[in-house]
């Protein structure tokens, strides 16, 4: 069996995500749900009531090809943040299947979308779930800059306002990204796996500012996100980093 037939005989799935501003218990919202057409670039929250998202997964060793728990946690973030974000710039680092940086252009920001030159496959797995979700391609791009390198397309990166980032906690171009355009914001979610870990030292050294978000501010306090059977019973964080004001 060769490499592309290993590949595609692996499992894939189609999972579903649902973001709405009222919370209805049973299946009778969810079935109306797959009844409703999905809610694309509206800028009233009035006329927002809910958002359906599709994201192919495959159960592959390439991390960026599946969910993660903390996706879910910051595509709720970005949905109840919807109307800031409405023809702002929005860049997603190590972006996977890309599930927060789909919801925020399906509310109307122009989105990067990025992941690593070296995993070509998570490349073209971003694209087909941009295509699933019917998204016009001129507000979605999707960039190559790996983790650790400052690429051409990075340094020639038009200014964001928003960074997001899933389980892709630190790494310097973020910080070059918020110093190029001071006004800019990195939110990230993280799943917590020690409680040893913490970047107050790499907040001192680069001048950032940190405000974690509880969850129940956001509709995120919850092992169901989105219709979903996630993040379950893992503990994520949601932050919001920025430069320290002068």
């Amino acid at each position: 069996m060769s490499v592309t037939d290993a590949e595609n005989s692996l499992k894939t799935v189609l999972k579903r995500f649902y973001f709405q501003d009222y919370v209805v218990n049973g299946k009778d919202f969810f079935t109306s749900l797959e009844e409703e057409s999905a809610v694309t670039t509206s800028t009233s929250r009035n006329k927002s009531r809910n958002l359906k998202i599709k994201i192919k997964e495959v159960l592959h060793p390439c991390y960026g090809l599946y969910v993660w728990p903390s996706a879910p946690v910051l595509a709720q973030y970005v949905w109840y943040n919807r109307e800031m974000l409405t023809g702002k710039v929005v860049l997603e680092v190590g972006a996977g299947v890309a599930l927060p940086g789909i919801v925020a252009a399906k509310v109307g920001a122009e989105v990067f979308l990025s992941d690593t030159e070296f995993l070509p496959q998570c490349l073209e797995h971003v694209s087909e779930n941009i295509s699933l979700n019917n998204l016009d391609s001129s507000k979605i791009t999707i960039i190559a800059i790996t983790w650790g390198f400052f690429s051409s397309q990075l340094l020639s990166l038009k200014p964001v306002d928003v960074i997001l980032g899933s389980d892709c906690f630190y790494d310097t171009k973020v910080v070059f990204l918020l110093k190029q355009n001071p006004i800019a914001q990195f939110w990230c979610a993280y799943q917590e796996r020690s409680s040893d870990w913490t970047i107050e030292h790499l907040l001192t050294k680069w001048s950032l500012s940190c405000e974690e978000v509880p969850l129940a501010n956001f509709d995120a306090d919850s092992a169901e996100i989105g219709g979903s059977t996630m993040p379950g019973c893992h503990t994520v964080h949601l932050l919001v980093i920025k430069l320290k004001e002068l």
